[in-house]
């Protein structure tokens, strides 16, 4: 992309959307690659000027994170990656299997053919990212999911769920790894998509609930790990 072209698209993203906003997409984005871990420390500055901003729309985006549960301020220590607990962590995940249970509820009468080769392409994609590992497979399994409840139809629903998963993102990324890693991750996508495809409502929702809480049952299986929020 020439630069001519990058600073007018750099100047149509600013018009649609706030600078504060951004910094907060960013920092979310470092979460979800696991770039930023349990505990770890934010400095002002240092993001200021990796992303080339001034430290105002840092602040706001620190700010805003505090309020969505993602970070944690400290007085006369500074701003944090806030950390999870366990009993947190489980009540995470019934939340977030009953969102995903209403998304099966209410898509599967009305999914389309053409949605469901979607979602079976992106399974097929996932298979193959499989053998990468978890940083090549974590952002397409994001996208699948949020695509679901997004196909779901329901406005109030994708909104709550994605503020839900973005408590969840590093959570999700350590559950991933565990009983049987992205193997059984993804046969289990595949049973929901088979119960989708049937138009099956009680298949659908059994499976999509299944599925969020066997990822909340790997976690726990390392009752010593360190839970960052974002997971």
């Amino acid at each position: 992309m020439c630069s001519a072209t990058a600073t007018r698209s750099t100047i149509a993203l600013l018009q649609t959307t706030s600078l504060p906003t951004l910094v907060q997409d960013e920092i979310v984005r470092m979460l979800r690659a696991g770039e930023l871990a349990a505990g770890a420390k934010l400095n002002e500055v240092d993001v200021a000027t990796r992303l080339g901003v001034s430290r105002g729309p840092v602040r706001e985006a620190f700010r805003g994170l505090e309020e969505s549960g993602l970070l944690r301020r400290e007085k006369n220590r500074g701003v944090f990656v806030r950390e999870v607990s366990m009993d947190e962590a489980g009540q995470l995940y019934e939340l977030r299997a009953g969102l995903d249970e209403l998304a099966g509820r209410l898509l599967a009468p009305i999914i389309s053919d053409a949605q469901v080769t979607e979602l079976r392409s992106l399974i097929a994609a996932l298979d193959k990212l499989g053998a990468a590992g978890i940083d090549a497979y974590f952002p397409l399994n994001l996208a699948f999911h949020d695509r679901i409840v997004e196909m779901a139809g329901n406005g109030k629903l994708l909104v709550t769920y994605r503020r839900v998963i973005n408590e969840m993102h590093l959570l999700r990324r350590h559950g991933l790894t565990r009983g049987g890693g992205l193997r059984v991750s993804n046969a289990e996508h595949r049973a929901i998509v088979n119960a989708l495809a049937a138009r099956d409502v009680d298949a659908a929702t059994r499976a999509m609930r299944d599925h969020v809480l066997a990822g909340g049952r790997r976690l726990r299986a390392a009752p010593s790990l360190a839970i960052p929020a974002g997971t």
